[in-house]
């Protein structure tokens, strides 16, 4: 049976999703709380919803694409919201990054409707949901997986579609577990570029020498390359990336687990948002670094 798909959250990222799944042939209805990404999926072949009980009732798989916790918990949980009309047999796909802990309790809240909901947050930014490159990382129901990988192939590059996890809330730990990863990349490029300028040395040719070793990353390749630039036009915003660490280190802290790196990294990202930086990609947090050593910002 051909699916119909519900799409809720048409943001920088939630938009070109969608149209994916709208190019790629899917019957898919669309909520936003701002109308006019709504409109450009509609001239796209999308439908639109009246709102999000409406958007649940017409469709088989809902996704959600949403900025922090509360709004996932609202949309989903709230009057009016996806569980309240949901089906016997639907699936639900948050692909938000949001709280482990309130994905299993939402994913509980949906299978006593008996529907299924997988967390499937991505990794990719704003450029891989524009070239349908993102990662995917899925925690969840294996058979509900199995459904609806060809739809998350339309967004995402197919070898990067991971099933973590049987467990709800598994794609949302590999996510943070991704954030800690990239968090401790983007300080030490930082720092190896600041100490670079500081001496004098050209950190053109340091990023280029660094590319060929043990040092070579995509957080060097791209967001070395932002920084020697000064090109912080936002891919994927600092104040969404602060969010993600407070989620690390919440869960690292549920679980006794030190992860003083992240911390550092945390306290460079709440600087960068405090100085008026929160709209500018993460990468930006180069520039604070570069402030502390001395430094004038890069480009």
């Amino acid at each position: 049976m051909p699916e119909n798909v519900g799409f809720i959250g048409l943001g920088v990222m939630g938009r070109p999703m969608a149209g994916h799944l709208v190019s790629r042939g899917h019957a898919v209805t669309v909520y936003n709380r701002s109308r006019g990404p709504v409109d450009a999926l509609v001239d796209a072949g999308a439908t639109a919803a009246a709102g999000i009980a409406d958007l649940a009732r017409r469709t088989t798989i809902v996704i959600t694409m949403l900025p922090d916790t509360p709004d996932v918990e609202a949309v989903l949980g709230g009057p009016g919201g996806v569980v309240a009309a949901i089906s016997p047999g639907s699936i639900v796909i948050d692909m938000s990054s949001i709280s482990p802990v309130a994905t299993r309790r939402l994913a509980s809240m949906v299978a006593e409707k008996g529907a299924v909901m997988l967390d499937a947050p991505v990794s990719g930014g704003e450029i891989g949901a524009i070239g349908a490159s993102l990662s995917i990382m899925v925690g969840g129901d294996a058979g509900a997986f199995a459904r609806v990988k060809p739809l998350l192939e339309c967004m995402g590059s197919p070898q990067r579609i991971v099933h973590v996890g049987i467990e709800p809330g598994s794609g949302q730990v590999c996510k943070v577990a991704n954030q800690i990863a990239i968090g401790g990349a983007l300080a030490g490029v930082s720092e190896a570029f600041a100490l670079a300028r500081k001496v004098g040395v050209d950190v053109t040719r340091v990023r280029e020498a660094l590319l060929g070793g043990f040092a070579s990353s995509r957080v060097l390749e791209v967001h070395g390359e932002r920084m020697i630039k000064g090109n912080y036009a936002p891919g994927f915003r600092a104040r969404l990336y602060e969010k993600d660490l407070r989620l690390a280190n919440e869960l690292a802290a549920a679980h006794d687990v030190p992860i003083p790196s992240t911390r550092v990294v945390a306290q460079l990202v709440g600087a960068l948002v405090d100085n008026g930086g929160a709209e500018l990609d993460y990468s930006a947090v180069a520039t604070v670094v570069f402030e502390r050593a001395g430094l004038p910002p890069q480009g």
